[in-house]
């Protein structure tokens, strides 16, 4: 019987196969032999864990998004006592170098959960709905040192990470994803400029 360890190091190792497989081949193409020759783990561990392809591509999913996320987090609170303009920018950075750091990851994150169904697409949905919430976060801890700030709406929020979605998503598709740090000053800027915009 498998510790708990082993079944968390097996679970983790699925995930990064299924990264893997759906780097080499695309989401639709990708099989359950595919993700456990990447994870050297057998069937019958995947199944332990998942019910199907499905479920280990939302897994994995989500370990980039929370990885995304923390490192955001992490930023922000690193430059808690710095000028709020440079806070946009430390975590616009931080977004970007972890979309950058791991290509495979951020193929997931971008294009092909765009094409694994109606249920992986609910599923960015609640996603993006976390970005916004962070940033909605982000902006209002930013007012109470900048009183002066726009207050930023949940909807306003969303629109802004959907921009920005929207400009690395462009770059990679274009084989760009190594240069993403490129886009730092359109994204910093806009989220500067919501801030600062007048309010409606």
């Amino acid at each position: 019987m498998e510790t708990p360890v082993a079944i968390e190091g097996a679970r983790e190792r699925l995930v990064c196969g299924m990264n893997a497989a759906v780097a080499e081949k695309g989401y639709a193409p990708t099989t359950i032999a595919d993700v456990v020759r990447h994870a050297r783990v057998s069937k019958r561990t995947f199944y332990e864990h998942f019910g199907d392809k499905r479920a280990c591509f939302l897994a994995a999913y989500d370990t980039a998004s929370a990885h995304v996320l923390g490192a955001m987090r992490a930023a922000s609170e690193a430059a808690a006592g710095a000028p709020w303009s440079e806070r946009v920018e430390r975590v616009v950075v931080a977004y970007l170098e972890a979309m950058a750091a791991k290509p495979e990851l951020t193929q997931t994150f971008l294009i092909e959960i765009l094409g694994a169904g109606p249920l992986a697409l609910a599923h960015r949905r609640e996603t993006m709905e976390r970005f916004a919430d962070q940033l909605v976060a982000l902006c209002a801890d930013l007012r109470r040192a900048e009183p002066q700030l726009r207050p930023v709406s949940r909807s306003l929020a969303t629109a802004v990470v959907g921009g920005i979605n929207e400009l690395v998503l462009g770059a990679v598709e274009q084989g760009r994803a190594s240069e993403l740090a490129q886009l730092r000053r359109p994204a910093a800027e806009l989220i500067r400029s919501v801030l600062t915009g007048p309010e409606p």
